[in-house]
C-alpha cells in the first residue's frame, strides 16, 4: 500500500479537511462528525444497534441524523473504500481515504460524543476548541504517535463502536478537570491574547493549558495516537477486504488538479450544529 499512499501524502494531508469544508454547504454532512450518546440515556452503547438498518428500524432515520451518525457513516465509508480498491480507482481511493480518516479522527474526540459538545450546558464554553486545538497546538511537539504496523480489523462495526465507547469514557475527565482548574484561576490568568492572522484573539493561557494537560495525563496524545492507528487499520482492512489489489500501477494515476473540494452553492444551505473552527 505504501507505494501508492506515500507519493500521494500531500493530497491526503490537504484534503483531509474537506468534510469540515462541506459541513455548512452540503446537506447531510454535519451529522457524520459526531454522535450525541447522552441523548439516548445511560445505556446508549448497549441499546443502540451497531448497524444502520437496524438502528433506523428501532429509532427512525430523522432522530438518528439529528443526534449524529458518525459510527454508522464510518462503516459506510469503509465499504465505499473497499469498493474503490476493487475498482482500482485512484481518485476515489484517495478521496474516500481522506474523508474516512477525518471521520475516524473525529470519533476519537470525547466531545464529539455528547450533546454538550462545547460546554454550552455546563458553563464551559470553548472547551471543544481548547481540547481539540489549543492543547495539540501547544504540546503536540512532544507527542509520541508512532504505532507500528497496521492491523486487520475482523469486524469494522465493533472496532468503530469501541472507539466511540473509549472516547465517551473520557468525557468525565474532560469536563471535571477543566471546572476544577478554573476555580483556581482568575479570568485574566485563564486566558491570554495572541495575534492570529493579524487578528487579536483570546485563547486559553499557556499556564492554564499546561496544568490542564497535566491533569488529563496526556489524554489528547493518547486519543490522537489511537486515531492514527485506527486510520491505518481501516485503510489496510479495506484493502484486504478488496482482495489486496496491486496498487503499484496507480501511484502516478492521480491528476492533482482533480478531486479538490469547492463550495457548491447550488446545494441547499441548512442549519448545522456549530463547531469551533480554531
Amino acid at each position: 500500500m505504501l507505494v501508492f499512499y506515500k507519493p500521494n501524502i500531500d493530497y491526503l494531508t490537504e484534503n483531509a479537511v474537506n468534510p469540515d469544508k462541506r459541513r455548512y454547504s452540503v446537506v447531510g454532512e454535519a451529522e457524520r462528525h459526531f454522535i450525541d450518546l447522552d441523548v439516548y440515556g445511560d445505556g446508549a452503547l448497549i441499546l443502540l444497534p451497531k448497524y444502520w438498518r437496524e438502528a433506523v428500524g428501532k429509532i427512525g432515520e430523522d432522530s438518528l441524523r439529528k443526534h449524529g451518525i458518525a459510527p454508522w457513516h464510518i462503516q459506510l465509508a469503509s465499504y465505499q473504500l473497499t469498493e474503490a480498491f476493487k475498482a482500482k480507482d485512484a481518485q476515489r481511493i484517495l478521496r474516500i481515504s481522506a474523508d474516512l480518516g477525518h471521520y475516524i479522527a473525529d470519533a476519537h474526540v470525547p466531545l464529539h460524543t455528547t450533546r454538550n459538545y462545547n460546554g454550552q450546558f455546563s458553563n464551559q464554553d470553548g472547551i471543544h476548541g481548547f481540547w481539540e486545538s489549543r492543547l495539540p497546538e501547544l504540546f503536540a511537539g512532544d507527542y509520541d504517535v508512532w504505532n507500528g504496523s497496521a492491523e486487520y480489523q475482523e469486524n469494522i462495526a465493533n472496532a468503530i463502536w469501541n472507539v466511540v465507547r473509549e472516547s465517551h469514557a473520557c468525557l468525565d475527565s474532560v469536563f471535571l478537570f477543566e471546572k476544577e482548574l478554573s476555580k483556581n484561576f482568575k479570568q485574566d490568568k485563564k486566558y491570554s491574547y495572541e495575534l492570529r492572522n493579524n487578528v487579536l484573539t483570546r485563547s486559553y493561557s499557556h499556564d492554564f493549558a499546561e496544568k490542564y494537560h497535566q491533569m488529563l495525563d496526556r489524554q489528547v496524545e493518547r486519543r490522537m495516537r489511537a486515531a492514527i492507528k485506527m486510520v491505518g487499520d481501516m485503510w489496510y482492512t479495506c484493502w484486504v477486504n478488496a482482495g489486496q489489489p496491486d496498487l503499484s500501477d496507480l501511484k502516478n494515476a492521480l491528476d492533482p488538479t482533480q478531486g479538490e473540494e469547492s463550495p457548491n452553492w447550488l446545494k441547499r444551505l441548512f442549519p448545522a450544529r456549530p463547531e469551533p473552527e480554531d
